[in-house]
């Protein structure tokens, strides 16, 4: 029996040498000889260093295939931006059909971008800084599409497509490496919260854009010496559309992000999370936003008046953005 011994034992080595990439971890080869009681068994040296020594290595390049797509995204941004210029002010057909497939591309990069970057680096969860302005810069983009698409109206890419450009560019070429400080909230609901609330400061942006188109269309109207250039303004119960149905999308995106944040923060953490400065804040912005909604439909509140209502929201919403700096639920940190 030394001798089988002693051939098991060499098959197990060369077993082990051809088995060592194995993704299973530590593993046991065992030969059973002649009789089913003698069995030579040898535990294998473990692959989980070269595993995850390769696994690094393709996060290292899906990280960096997501910065190539975001930055061609920008570039496509900042072509869109251009010429969205002549296509809006001076009404030229041509450059409308370079600005609209531009962005449209730009969208397209930008979302496999993203993916791609939360899939490498937070398991499909936006927690730096960086990640979630991407985020809302996709979704303006979004929203400008989905208005052309509805309105015919290239105006508020003048505002919008500027934004989405300088929202990607510091993601493209200065990417954060924060971490949350939660693991358990890597789920997909703890995702939903952060698009959703994301969609409703993309439709409060847009509407307090489409405010100011507004407002600069009723005053060239008004005007004595009114500039025939301002042809490029959609009428006004178009800018007024814009501006409440974009409020009236967002209320609902942030009354369930705000909901789904607090059953979450309940399970995780507890009572407690109800004191955190964020969280109050949040809930402020949200009665502040519904105050606002309640005040346009029920007063007809328009041009500079709905400015400065808009404003205020937006001035909260950025208080609110502002405050993970002092949050301990929010907070992000730097590995």
């Amino acid at each position: 029996m030394s001798g089988c011994a002693s051939f098991a034992a060499r098959y197990c080595r060369i077993a082990g040498e051809r088995l060592a990439i194995s993704p299973l971890g530590p593993v046991m080869v065992s030969c059973v000889i002649a009789e089913p009681q003698n069995t030579v068994s040898c535990p294998l040296s473990s692959p989980t260093p070269d595993i995850l020594k390769i696994r690094r290595v393709s996060a290292d390049e899906l990280y960096f295939m997501s910065l190539l797509w975001l930055r061609v995204a920008v570039l496509l941004y900042g072509i869109a931006a251009l010429a969205v210029l002549p296509a809006a002010l001076y009404d030229r057909p041509r450059w409308r059909h370079i600005a609209i497939p531009a962005t449209v591309a730009a969208l397209f990069f930008h979302f496999v971008s993203l993916a791609e970057m939360l899939n490498a680096a937070h398991h499909r969860l936006p927690v730096d800084t960086h990640e979630t302005q991407s985020l809302l810069g996709l979704l303006l983009a979004l929203a400008f599409l989905v208005v052309y698409w509805r309105y015919r109206t290239v105006s508020l890419g003048i505002f919008v497509l500027p934004i989405c450009f300088l929202l990607g560019l510091v993601p493209a070429f200065r990417p954060g490496r924060e971490t949350i400080p939660f693991p358990q909230f890597h789920t997909g609901w703890i995702f939903l919260h952060i698009a959703l609330l994301l969609a409703a400061y993309a439709a409060l942006l847009l509407s307090l854009l489409a405010s100011v188109l507004y407002l600069i269309q009723e005053r060239n109207l008004k005007s004595k010496h009114s500039s025939p250039r301002a042809g490029w303004l959609p009428p006004l119960e178009t800018t007024d559309q814009i501006a409440l149905r974009s409020l009236l999308f967002g209320l609902p995106c942030m009354t369930a992000g705000l909901l789904i944040g607090s059953l979450l923060a309940q399970q995780t953490i507890g009572p407690s999370y109800f004191l955190d400065p964020k969280v109050l804040l949040s809930f402020a912005m949200w009665i502040a936003y519904v105050g606002m909604i309640f005040i346009r439909r029920h007063s007809g509140l328009r041009g500079r008046r709905a400015i400065y209502l808009s404003g205020f929201v937006l001035l909260v919403v950025l208080a609110v953005w502002s405050a993970n700096q002092f949050s301990v639920v929010h907070r992000f940190t730097t590995p």
